[in-house]
């Protein structure tokens, strides 16, 4: 892999090594909690306050916060790795939610434009550990070509 931070910065330097959460501007935490409950099904709420509400996701979680202070926005998403985006996108579908066809994208705009990307574990580079699936209550194999992204990289 090729890096992107320039050579004076030296090779001390700390690297990313995952994502701990995403906060999301809603304008109302009640309606935005029922928002993510009809796609997603029963949430764990991992708290609330402060105007905030923070979904739990295992070992990492999305927060909630109220206040939304900007316009839609075409071109930001975040991908929200789910164990099966099929039955994610019947529950849009019966929300009366586009999205797309079997098998295709599935991105899904909540009440205040925040787009949700969803993406299937089994097809994904992501990993949890497999004690953290196991807990969660889901299979925790991948497909064989998210193995093999990960072999390229030397990950598998």
């Amino acid at each position: 892999m090729r890096s992107v931070a320039p050579a004076e910065y030296g090779e001390d330097v700390a690297r990313a090594v995952g994502i701990n959460h995403v906060a999301l501007e809603v304008a109302d935490l009640d309606e935005a909690l029922a928002f993510w409950q009809r796609i997603f099904g029963d949430l764990e709420l991992r708290g609330r306050g402060g105007g905030m509400a923070f979904i739990d996701l295992g070992d990492q979680f999305v927060a909630l916060a109220q206040g939304r202070t900007q316009g839609p926005d075409e071109g930001r998403h975040f991908g929200l790795v789910v164990d099966d985006k099929e039955a994610v996108r019947e529950r849009a579908q019966r929300a009366g939610l586009p999205a797309g066809s079997p098998g295709g994208k599935l991105r899904i705009r909540d009440p205040w434009s925040n787009v949700i990307e969803v993406v299937d574990y089994r097809d994904v580079q992501f990993t949890k550990a497999p004690q953290i699936a196991a807990r969660m209550g889901f299979d925790s194999e991948k497909s064989e070509a998210a193995i093999e992204e990960l072999r390229a990289k030397g990950l598998a």
